[in-house]
């Protein structure tokens, strides 16, 4: 581990212009980044084309020998190639080469020998050279993967930042996972509105509240003035406090002497993750959604849970 982790740092120390100049190529290509590997470096290829496409630069992998048995039809002069080799003298790959550049495509090299006949094909050519894989017989590609990951996943952030990528937009390419509902999940989405939201005036007694809570499932109300505004919450532990207090005279208190005043409230158009860390910071189960001052929904905890947020 420690070898490879060496390797690393000591590629980061030498790091070239060729990373700015493979990032501009890519950023401004107009079709997809075909990233070519074989073997071990054909499995580390398919994780960066996956990383590049979940970074918003269309990607796909495209297995050397495949490429040499019809698979060469896939490729666009629009392209770019990022071809992934340690030895940049595989059959397979060598073969490849002269067919691939007849295409139109640009062609980018990850490679551990740069005077190998793909470091001369390149466009452009990265050195991903290492002094040790890391195993005792000095034979397995490990930390020659490893590098290789590095450097591609370095050029998927370099595009990433020209590309000027937001947090919004990775949503976009996550939209079926946790990380997406995080991040594109709007408190509108699953807030309960109209019929559902429970809201009083302030001059009712905390016993006509209590009808209104249990019938709306939430464990609190909204309170009200004669405009319409929101001027207090009453809530499960606020009836408890006050029980505590007065006994069963709470029940004909006047839900102004028992609300709490400034609840806290959320926008409708905030994510949804912004009302758990209220909620978690607040260390409360329930907020109340407004427009102005008015309240338009109310959002609980389980709500959240439900739709996957918290």
């Amino acid at each position: 581990m420690l070898t490879e982790a060496d390797e690393i740092l000591n590629s980061a120390k030498n790091i070239s212009v060729e990373m700015v100049r493979a990032s501009r190529k890519i950023y401004s290509c107009t079709g997809r980044v075909v990233v070519v590997g074989l073997g071990k470096s054909g499995q580390i290829g398919r994780k960066i084309s996956a990383t590049f496409a979940s970074l918003g630069t269309p990607s796909f992998f495209l297995h050397a020998s495949e490429a040499l048995h019809g698979d060469l039809g896939m490729i666009r002069p629009e392209d770019v190639g990022l071809f992934i080799s340690n030895s940049g003298s595989s059959q397979e790959i060598t073969a490849l080469l002269p067919h691939f550049k007849r295409t139109g495509a640009g062609l980018i090299a990850i490679t551990g020998n740069l005077r190998s006949q793909l470091a001369e094909y390149a466009d452009i050519a990265i050195n991903a050279h290492v002094t040790d894989e890391g195993d005792p017989l000095r034979l397995a590609p490990m930390s020659s993967t490893t590098l290789e990951l590095v450097l591609g996943d370095a050029l998927a952030v370099m595009v990433e930042l020209l590309r000027g990528v937001r947090r919004e937009d990775f949503a976009m390419f996550h939209p079926g996972g946790a990380l997406g509902r995080k991040l594109l999940t709007r408190v509108r989405d699953v807030m309960g509105t109209a019929e559902n939201l429970p809201v009083v005036g302030e001059n009712v007694s905390v016993k006509e509240a209590l009808f209104v809570i249990t019938g709306k499932g939430y464990g609190a109300t909204c309170i009200t003035n004669a405009e319409g505004n929101l001027t207090g919450i009453f809530t499960d532990g606020d009836l408890r406090r006050l029980m505590e207090r007065l006994g069963n005279d709470a029940f004909t208190a006047k839900i102004t002497d028992a609300m709490t005043h400034n609840p806290k409230t959320i926008s409708p158009d905030a994510l949804a993750a912004e009302a758990v860390r209220i909620m978690e910071r607040s260390e409360i189960s329930v907020l109340i959604v407004v427009d102005g001052e008015k309240p338009i929904g109310i959002i609980h905890i389980h709500d959240l849970l439900k739709a996957g947020i918290a």
